[in-house]
């Protein structure tokens, strides 16, 4: 394209909008170098391919992470994950938005690793102003080991809907109404580490990291956050007057996405908060009481 335009009599400012044009849309498609930064581990965190794959690894000396550049205020953000193989026992893969602050929010998935055999245990949780204990647990129903997977996070100012390759597993509903806080106010970042949590991951705890196994690895790639409010100095990128609210700032689960989340809840769910009794002798949180 360059050559072209420089020996053609393309007017100078209609050159720089065909390059913004070109740099946006070689954005659009999520690289890492661009949107993320690399939290800790050293060497640990290692960005791939041209920014296409990022590799997070665990040894017994120290795990690993990243953040996002940007920070989000509401977003329908997809990541493709594929877990450590093998005897993972031990370790956790986290995923999630978090904000700043002792009154935080954040929205979890966390991976548990298994003995070799065993599934792994999908855990996900929600904070609002610091407070979560709003956990439930599902079993996959394939191999997240074996290849790439999406996991995605639909956030909006009505609900948090959790996906695992565009099936809903959970909804979280904004229920202020009934004194529920609910993440809404806050900026998130999107962070994932791999560590070692052995003192309560398997089984309580009870099986431990098999060191033998590292360095462990889980596998990163096409991230992406076009469908997000980026929050930049103080405001949201989805706040210009000339801004025309996408489906996804309202979108809710449809009657076919309902089906799937109940064939989700009823066949793979492993826990859940809201029926954990002994947990909540005095009676459950309010949410639970809602249909």
């Amino acid at each position: 394209m360059a050559s072209f335009l420089a020996s053609s009599r393309v007017p100078m400012s209609v050159v720089l909008v065909l390059f913004t044009l070109a740099s946006l849309m070689g954005s659009s498609l999520g690289n890492f170098y661009q949107d993320f930064d690399i939290m800790w581990g050293d060497w640990r965190a290692m960005i791939l391919n041209d920014g296409e794959l990022l590799n997070l690894n665990l040894d017994q000396a120290s795990g690993s992470g990243f953040q996002s550049k940007n920070e989000y205020l509401f977003g329908k953000i997809d990541m493709q994950l594929k877990l450590v193989p093998g005897n993972s026992a031990g370790t956790v893969t986290a995923y999630y938005l978090q904000s700043k602050g002792s009154a935080w929010d954040e929205i979890d998935f966390e991976f548990l690793g298994n003995l070799s055999g065993d599934p792994y245990i999908l855990h996900t949780n929600v904070y609002s102003q610091g407070k979560g204990d709003k956990e439930q647990q599902f079993y996959l129903w394939f191999d997240p080991t074996a290849d790439f997977h999406t996991y995605s996070i639909l956030w909006n100012p009505q609900r948090i809907i959790f996906f695992v390759d565009g099936t809903p597993i959970r909804e979280f509903k904004n229920m202020e109404s009934i004194g529920v806080p609910f993440p809404k106010y806050q900026p998130m970042r999107l962070y994932s580490t791999l560590w070692n949590a052995d003192n309560w991951a398997t089984r309580g705890g009870l099986v431990k990291t098999d060191w033998s196994q590292a360095p462990f690895t889980a596998s990163y790639t096409h991230f992406n956050a076009n469908n997000a409010c980026v929050w930049f100095n103080g405001a949201s990128s989805c706040d210009s007057n000339n801004f025309s609210p996408p489906s996804w700032l309202s979108e809710d689960l449809d009657s076919a996405n309902l089906d799937k989340l109940q064939w989700v809840q009823t066949n793979n769910m492993i826990y859940n908060y809201c029926a954990d009794a002994k947990r909540f002798p005095q009676g459950f949180p309010p949410e639970c009481n809602m249909s």
